[in-house]
């Protein structure tokens, strides 16, 4: 597993009463394990990571929407001009990716003492903790994006040039966003590529075809 699951697992399977009370040896231990820095430095370390996932992620969409970049229309849109294409998905990800941007801030290098003093040194673990859930949800609602931008993007160049495996994740979007010849509002269709992700149904359609990806 990840050194991430390795912390949580350790962690989930720690003694971190005090004091430990052993009946059967007929003994009691002041001994307090209660810190939870492990906890709280490896949640700000996995969503400093998952971050930068999303900001790749964001820039292969912003090279997809760009024509001078992609050699596609402009937007991913046949009839630019009177459409706006998916040049509002891509704004969604910036946004997102610029919020983790914020959230990614350390929780675990700050601690304000309680108790009178008693609680001296807190690990910010929970709130580390919850910006992480909330950078996950983002960026795979980032990485959906990108997957329904790459969507679009086969659709226009035609999709008999691809791969099975990708042809496989292709079909399997497909299920569930059409391609976009109009302007529509995007956001169910976004919706539904975040449900792709979560549901990790964009990977079990590639090993399907090529096996267990690392």
């Amino acid at each position: 597993g990840s050194p991430t699951a390795e912390v949580l697992l350790v962690e989930a399977n720690a003694v971190s009463d005090n004091p430990l009370v052993f009946a059967q040896e007929n003994e009691v231990v002041s001994g307090g394990n209660f810190h939870g820095e492990p906890v709280g430095l490896a949640m700000d370390f996995i969503a400093i990571a998952i971050s930068e996932l999303a900001d790749i992620s964001e820039r292969r969409t912003e090279r997809l929407v760009n024509p001078q970049l992609s050699g596609l229309p402009a937007f991913l849109i046949e009839h630019g001009g009177v459409n706006s294409g998916l040049m509002i998905t891509q704004y969604a990800a910036a946004s997102m990716v610029s919020e983790n941007k914020v959230l990614a801030h350390p929780a675990c290098v700050d601690s304000i003492p309680s108790s009178a003093n008693q609680e001296d040194h807190v690990s910010m673990g929970t709130t580390a903790a919850r910006k992480a859930l909330s950078i996950l949800d983002n960026s795979q609602k980032v990485l959906g994006i990108e997957l329904f931008a790459g969507a679009q993007a086969a659709w226009l160049r035609g999709e008999d040039g691809l791969s099975p495996a990708t042809r496989a994740v292709y079909d399997r979007i497909r299920q569930a966003i059409p391609p976009v010849d109009q302007d529509v509002v995007m956001h169910p269709l976004m919706v539904q590529a975040d449900e792709l992700v979560k549901a990790h149904a964009i990977s079990q359609a590639a090993e399907a075809v090529c096996g267990e990806l690392q």
